[in-house]
């Protein structure tokens, strides 16, 4: 979350993300005393943990295994699970008083509740992982009564690479899915380390080292980077996203390469734990982290739900508070030294370097939450709370907008300043190349779908500029917008602009002359400008507009303004947005089939660029105006001139709107396994082309792409990206190509897209085999209107 701008005596500080601090300590067995909280909370932080049962009750469970065990051990038992057990398992008794110290009060909904970090649920041994389970589901029925809110499991001890990883992570999967069940209002943090790093050993003892048939874990020789992800990736998929499912993620004391620290961002993030290791000393011997660390959590504070920090095993010592509330301290003659004696005391501490503190890791923390990069103004309080919001494409030839819709497009100065520039270029360039006019003096424009008026400011300034004489034209089907653009023109443009209400595509051209004998005379418009784009380019049927507008341009030398528009997809990571879906989708039955606009942010581009296939590839492109034979043949399919079976792309269409349908098929490689919920889509598009020989090739452009907006049309916020998603998710292993088709189909009624997505894995030098596939999507029930 982000702070708003604020104004000191030093003068303007700009917005930057908030930090959450929290603390741990592992060695806590019961919760705090509320002088205690209130002194932690009187040092800076927000929240502690608490455990929820103590040692006695840990010291009764792991007496009641090793007997068990032995008694199991006695009688033959093999431990197997496929037949009745020779003797049965063991029942948890029920908690005491003396097994937990919490209980409810006014502050326990404030805390943050650890399960026992000792159960093993991966363990293979029967008896230790369904006491495990036992006592993971009694200390979440407690903590539920007792009125906590959110609790820590540990993660899994083990990864499925290992041997017998898989089995234990079913078992924790499924045990982590009944828990979200008994803990139905409760909120679950999986403490999960970003990956599993040599030499750092468990905290507590667990469970399992009661038994002594288990053969010891051999260190793995080298560092998987993903097995840590993987396991968190098969506990969420078997909790089928549960909402209430989080990452608390350990940050490891080396840094990992970027691929995997962009993996973890996309996840539902909620606590970041910052453990001793992890801290060095600075060059005054005080806690720092290293440039990679703080990079790490300044890039995580961007996102709208910014994970906590929470400091373990370091930090303030609720335990110094109680010294200083057992009496008043009479103060002696030592608390009052004269000015050498004081002299004197300083010399020593300055010689004996600065005096550590509890607190100076927790300083350290609140230091760091000033040096981070300030948030723009921009994204502080607009396009932040804009993150990871899924919205309905527009239907803007189905709908009438309303003003407020107008004004949020209208909020972009960056997109208008380019049209404005691809303005005062064609105009500027149609007076150098002497370039006939429509009408004698004037160059003929005309703006289509004007909305409230912004493009027909821009043109009328472009003019000014070039001083070039224009006739300007102001096209809108919306009638509330109509009424505006009359006032606009009455109160703004004087009376320069005509208005007309109409569709564009049923639009005759600008009136030349009229009279009672031959009526009215329809000329030729020069420079056609238009903002039909949508997210996608094509998506707010911006083709159909325009060739059902192109009648009215002038031939040869009319121009459209943009001039063409590609559309560019990639596959991408996101949960959080797939979670959202999922659930929408319960009441929703069309949340799978909309391709949804967001502003992506949570969000990891599962590809890699290697040559010949980059990272967002381009699906097709639409240029304007088309050629007249295209033209004259859907004015001949609308006539019923051609005769054809009602086939066109889509049975029972005459395909008038074929030449507008589109396929593509582009392969993407990855080198990272992974796994993704669907393609993020992006358009960029060319508003003017430079005619003249020596700025030939020269664009005015506009791009969502992200690789390339910052040098096209930089802080350009007017379309956020597309999102097509996948019914399921689609999980691929390391060096997998995947092959994405991709359709836009029109049955001259509407249009929709249709996606599928394969994954490859080569087995061979010339073979390869798919190993994972998507069902074929298609939004054709949520098709946008013509």
């Amino acid at each position: 979350m982000a702070e708003s701008a604020i104004f000191t005596p030093q003068g303007f500080v700009p917005p930057q993300p908030s930090f959450r601090i929290g603390h741990h300590d592992s060695k806590r067995t019961a919760p705090l005393e509320d002088i205690q909280y209130g002194h932690l909370l009187n040092q800076g932080l927000s929240f502690v943990t608490t455990p929820i049962t103590n040692d006695n009750f840990r010291s009764r469970v792991f007496e009641l295994v090793e007997k068990h065990l032995a008694t199991v051990k006695a009688a033959g038992d093999d431990n197997a699970n496929i037949t009745t057990p020779s003797v049965p398992d063991p029942i948890l008794p029920p908690l005491t008083p003396e097994d937990t110290s919490l209980f409810p009060s006014p502050a326990v909904n404030t805390y943050t509740g650890i399960i026992s970090p000792w159960i093993d649920l991966c363990s293979p041994n029967r008896i230790i992982s369904s006491i495990s389970r036992q006592v993971l589901n009694l200390e979440i029925n407690y903590a539920n009564f007792c009125g906590v809110k959110s609790l820590v499991v540990q993660g899994p001890a083990r990864d499925a690479s290992k041997t017998g990883g898989n089995q234990g992570l079913a078992q924790y999967s499924r045990a982590v899915q009944e828990a979200l069940k008994v803990g139905d209002r409760l909120t679950f943090l999986v403490h999960m380390p970003m990956y599993r790093e040599p030499g750092v050993a468990t905290q507590a003892q667990l469970l399992s080292s009661l038994d002594t048939t288990a053969t010891p874990e051999e260190e793995a020789k080298e560092v998987d980077l993903f097995t840590s992800w993987d396991s968190w990736n098969h506990i969420r998929s078997v909790c089928e996203y549960d909402m209430r499912l989080f990452v608390s993620l350990r940050l490891p004391k080396v840094m990992p390469e970027k691929t995997l620290q962009n993996r973890w961002f996309a996840e539902p993030l909620h606590y970041l734990t910052l453990w001793p290791e992890i801290f060095q000393k600075n060059a005054s011997g005080f806690p720092s982290l290293s440039r990679h660390h703080q990079e790490l959590i300044f890039n995580y504070m961007q996102l709208k739900a910014a994970p906590w920090l929470l400091l373990c095993d370091v930090g303030p010592d609720a335990k110094q508070k109680q010294t200083s509330q057992t009496g008043v301290q009479i103060e002696s003659q030592e608390h009052f030294p004269s000015l050498s004696q004081a002299q004197a005391h300083a010399n020593v501490k300055q010689q004996s370097g600065p005096a550590k503190s509890s607190r100076d890791h927790l300083s350290y923390l609140q230091w760091l939450e000033s040096q981070q990069p300030p948030l723009s103004d921009l994204e502080a309080n607009t396009l932040m709370s804009f993150q990871d919001w899924l919205q309905s494409p527009l239907q803007p030839l189905a709908d009438n907008l309303e003003s407020a819709t107008y004004e949020v497009f209208e909020a972009d100065p960056v997109k208008y300043e380019q049209y404005e520039i691809a303005c005062t270029e064609a105009l500027s360039e149609w007076k150098k190349l002497g370039k006939p006019t429509s009408k004698e003096g004037v160059v003929v424009m005309a703006v289509a779908g004007s909305g409230r008026g912004p493009l027909v400011t821009r043109a009328l300034r472009a003019a000014e500029s070039t001083g070039v004489a224009v006739e300007v034209w102001a096209v809108e089907k919306n009638p509330n917008a109509y009424v505006y653009l009359l006032n606009q023109n009455k109160s703004i443009w004087d009376g320069k602009v005509k208005v007309i209400k109409t569709d564009m595509r049923s639009w005759k051209g600008p009136v030349v002359s009229e009279s009672a004998e031959t009526g009215p005379v329809y000329g030729k418009v020069d420079i056609l400008i238009s903002e039909l784009l949508g997210s996608f380019g094509d998506n707010e049927l911006s083709p159909e507009c325009l060739d059902g507008i192109q009648h009215v341009m002038a031939k040869p030398h009319g121009i459209s303004i943009p001039s063409s528009y590609t559309a560019h997809f990639s596959p991408i990571s996101t949960p959080k947005l797939y979670a959202d879906i999922l659930s929408r989708s319960t009441v929703d039955s069309t949340a799978f089939d909309t391709p949804w606009v967001v502003r992506l942010f949570a969000m990891d581009f599962v590809t890699q660029k290697v040559p010949g296939h980059p990272r967002i590839q381009q699906a097709w492109e639409f240029v304007h105006p088309i050629p007249t034979g295209t033209i004259e043949s859907i004015e001949a399919r609308r006539s019923g001139g051609v005769v054809g079976g009602g086939g066109g792309s889509m049975a029972g269409a005459a395909g008038a709107n074929d030449h507008n349908s589109r396929f593509c098929h582009v392969t993407f490689v990855c080198r990272a396994r992974g796994v993704t919920h669907g393609l993020a889509g992006y358009f960029e598009s060319t508003l003017y082309e430079s005619q003249l020989k020596e700025t030939a090739g020269e664009k005015v452009e506009i791009s969502t792409h992200p690789e390339r907006i910052d040098y096209k049309s930089k802080d350009m916020i007017s379309w956020f990206p597309i999102f097509f998603p996948l019914k399921k998710p689609l999980h691929f292993p390391a060096d997998t190509e995947l092959e994405v088709s991709m359709w836009r189909q029109t049955d001259d009624g509407k249009v929709w897209y249709e996606w599928l997505v394969e994954a490859w894995a080569w087995v061979g030098p010339t073979s390869r085999i798919r190993v994972a596939s998507s069902d074929m999507c298609s939004s054709r029930r949520m098709a946008c209107l013509m």
